[in-house]
């Protein structure tokens, strides 16, 4: 590799470092004590938030999720040379991603920059993990 892939390599590391890192505090939504999701919530102008079983339950998986996934980023960034050819598919499932949760958070009627914060910053970070998969080749 010359200078220019290696440099885009560590970016991309450090990207997924980044990534991963954020995902770890998800853990601490999904046992965060339902009072707290609800407050926050309502301080978020998302509000009623719903006080039902199914919402703490899925508001606590979709967290345990986004950990997880956390932890699979870091992973990844650990050995980038063995999981390199799932990084360039995991940069089109994080585009495609970002563009579901821009449909489905427009149909749940999510404030406009919710919406636009979650999907973009997942779009975003997608195409950029394209832009140094693309580099580092």
């Amino acid at each position: 590799m010359n200078e220019i892939q290696v440099r885009n390599r560590n970016r991309l590391k450090w990207l997924l470092r980044l990534v991963g890192v954020s995902g770890l505090f998800a853990f601490g939504a999904a046992v965060m004590p339902e009072k707290w999701m609800i407050e926050i919530a309502g301080e978020l102008g998302i509000d009623p938030f719903p006080d039902s079983p199914l919402t703490f339950y899925l508001a606590r998986n979709l967290s345990l999720m986004y950990g997880f996934v956390g932890v699979m980023f870091l992973l990844i960034a650990r050995d980038l040379d063995r999981y390199f050819e799932l990084v360039r598919v995991l940069t089109f499932c994080t585009v495609a991603f970002g563009t579901g949760q821009w449909i489905v958070n427009s149909m749940a009627g999510l404030p406009t920059w919710w919406v636009l914060g979650e999907s973009l910053s997942t779009i975003g970070g997608g195409l950029l993990m394209a832009w140094f998969v693309r580099g580092s080749r």
